[in-house]
């Protein structure tokens, strides 16, 4: 996320850490250096330039001020402050305030409308204790009626939908009837996209709206589109006043011109991002944690709190019980390693890390990895899952042939998955780094 933007930052601020302090010679050439990332990023010129004013200014204000501080440090803080406060200072949250709260979806097609939808759905279902309804009044995309029935089912939410109906106005005006008389608290209105913004569009989306009168109206927009995102959503903003920006695909080759542009130019927040295919990868937007992660800081907060969505105290103790007496076994490992795959795709929850997004920005860190050691885990008999202690050469060929792999890759998990064992016990047992090595020699 935010990689090329992250490094042209990043060079401007070392141009700094030879000198003593920030000086209006220094400041001039960083400051040229950050627009200049700023407009490869897709940030529009304009903004760019009232950007680095802004950063100027408040460089020039502080080069008498904080001697102490690195001139590097302090241009990262400068711009840091500069970025939040463009993005929209704080998070704003969703409006479900109403009998039955009505939140409008709206945007192109392939903005990601109708999984944002199903993230949404689980998102107000598992965190706000809502009962959902979402109702598919896209009409005219193959599958869209069929993909929104999916993702409902996954979600464990009910659908409205009328599948031989061509009027999405009648069709949401219904969906928020049944909404009402089954007490769904709120509903969810998943509407058509076009590849362009055209008038048929237009209409059509202002006459849901002017039908149902959402006490929300969201929309969604393609990351990844940079500059042309924020064009379209300054177009959709004319036409319907939508309360807030959703943007998609950010784990996909992000230049970062939507996320810093979109606030400012239509003057409404962004309120969710969203990561993957997957249901779960669904952020409220933080514009602090947002301007840290495009500053290759990381957002240990967003990862704490992904990961405390996972936890089960009980199973914990109980996991930390058999740690301590060595009896950590495949099903525990496997179990780990579903909590680990449903905070999301490894690489972005890596990043998240305060200085871990630099050091593997170019690895190739591919989540099927997972996807092996299941097949090694599920080839294995209960007993063995149970007894790691039972796999001798035999029992590893069986296990290789059932699921596919080599004799090599089941013996390196095998070893890998002792080390790890071993580790893990004598660090329950309160050992020291040095004895914990010591007893690790195939570690380095």
């Amino acid at each position: 996320m935010f990689e090329s933007l992250n490094e042209k930052l990043d060079l401007a601020f070392k141009n700094l850490s030879g000198d003593g302090k920030l000086t209006e010679i220094n400041i001039a050439q960083s400051i040229k250096e950050i627009r200049r990332a700023l407009v490869g990023a897709d940030v529009n010129y304009k903004i760019a330039k009232e950007f680095t004013d802004k950063v100027k200014e408040e460089a020039l204000g502080t080069q008498n001020v904080l001697k102490a501080v690195k001139p590097g440090e302090l241009m990262t803080k400068i711009v840091m402050d500069e970025m939040i406060s463009l993005m929209g200072t704080q998070s704003v949250g969703i409006n479900i305030k109403a009998k039955p709260g009505i939140i409008l979806i709206s945007g192109l097609q392939g903005s990601g409308k109708t999984t944002f939808t199903g993230k949404l759905a689980k998102y107000l279902k598992e965190k706000k204790n809502q009962k959902v309804l979402v109702s598919a009044c896209d009409v005219y995309r193959p599958a869209a009626i069929n993909q929104l029935t999916v993702l409902a089912e996954q979600v464990g939410v009910d659908i409205y939908k009328e599948e031989e109906n061509k009027n999405p106005v009648s069709i949401a005006e219904n969906a928020v009837v049944h909404a009402v008389k089954n007490n769904h608290s709120v509903v969810i209105i998943d509407t058509a996209g076009r590849l362009a913004v055209d008038e048929q569009m237009m209409n059509e989306i202002s006459d849901i709206k002017n039908a149902i009168n959402p006490t929300e109206t969201l929309f969604v927009v393609d990351s990844m589109t940079g500059q042309d995102a924020v064009n379209t959503a300054h177009a959709f903003n004319e036409r319907i006043n939508f309360d807030g920006v959703v943007l998609t695909k950010l784990d996909g080759d992000t230049r970062g011109g939507a996320a810093l542009s979109v606030k400012y130019t239509v003057g409404k927040p962004i309120k969710f991002i969203s990561t993957g295919e997957k249901l779960d990868t669904l952020d409220v937007f933080h514009p602090e944690r947002m301007a840290q992660r495009i500053l290759g800081m990381g957002d240990i907060v967003s990862f704490v709190e992904r990961a405390q969505e996972q936890f089960d105290e009980k199973e914990a103790k109980k996991l930390e019980k058999k740690i301590r007496k060595n009896k950590f076994d495949f099903n525990d490992f496997l179990g780990q390693l579903n909590q680990i795959r449903r905070m999301g795709d490894i690489k972005s929850l890596i990043g998240m890390i305060p200085g871990m997004s630099k050091m593997t920005k170019n690895l190739d860190i591919d989540d099927s990895a997972f996807g092996k050691v299941e097949s090694i885990i599920l080839s294995m008999t209960p007993e063995e899952r149970q007894n790691p202690e039972l796999l001798n050469m035999s029992r590893k060929k069986r296990i290789a042939k059932g699921c596919g792999r080599g004799i090599h890759e089941v013996n390196m998990f095998m070893k890998q998955f002792d080390q790890m064992r071993k580790m893990m016990h004598m660090m329950s047992k309160g050992k020291g780094m040095d004895q914990l090595m010591k007893g690790m020699p195939g570690m380095k």
